[in-house]
């Protein structure tokens, strides 16, 4: 499976409906990967994006304290298909020289991966199929159409599980 590493570039708010997209960026190019997300997992990439440290750790902390100590190591995520509407992904890692590979929400995978510093990367089929290209002149009119294109996407069914 030929990978594309990837960035995350922001959460954005869908605003017809109030839903949360997450960005993907292309770590070498100008493709984003829009992917819709529960507010939870919104709001837990949000905060470590931004470097707030809650008083409590929230679930993907939980889980990633839980994976130190248990001397797993994540080595990268991937968003490994698009099925159904549906973003599938897959957590990488490493715990006594056994290889692990398991099924998350990309949602999931990408809130863990910016927790314990590991690589996001998306499939090339996943990008031929959902990939988008914003056209602009400059930066700021880029993102403007970007946005003006996440507000007329239309909104997936959501039952809990990413779009």
């Amino acid at each position: 499976m030929d990978l594309i590493e990837m960035t995350v570039d922001s959460i954005r708010i869908h605003m017809p409906s109030g839903q949360h997209v997450v960005v993907l960026k292309e770590k070498d190019a100008d493709r984003f990967l829009p992917i819709w997300v529960g507010s939870a997992e919104a709001n837990s990439i949000a905060l470590k994006m931004s470097g707030v440290d809650p008083e409590r750790p929230v679930t993907h902390d939980l889980m990633a304290n839980m994976l130190e100590a248990l001397d797993v190591t994540i080595t990268r995520v991937v968003v490994s298909e698009l099925r159904n509407d549906t973003f599938h992904a897959r957590i990488l890692g490493r715990v006594g020289g056994r290889d692990l590979e398991l099924d998350s929400r990309s949602s999931d995978a990408i809130a863990l991966a910016l927790r314990v510093n590991s690589p996001i990367y998306v499939s090339s089929e996943v990008m031929d199929q959902a990939a988008v290209v914003p056209r602009g002149e400059d930066e700021e009119a880029k993102l403007e159409v970007f946005q003006q294109m996440v507000n007329e996407m239309n909104l997936p069914d959501l039952d809990d599980q990413d779009s």
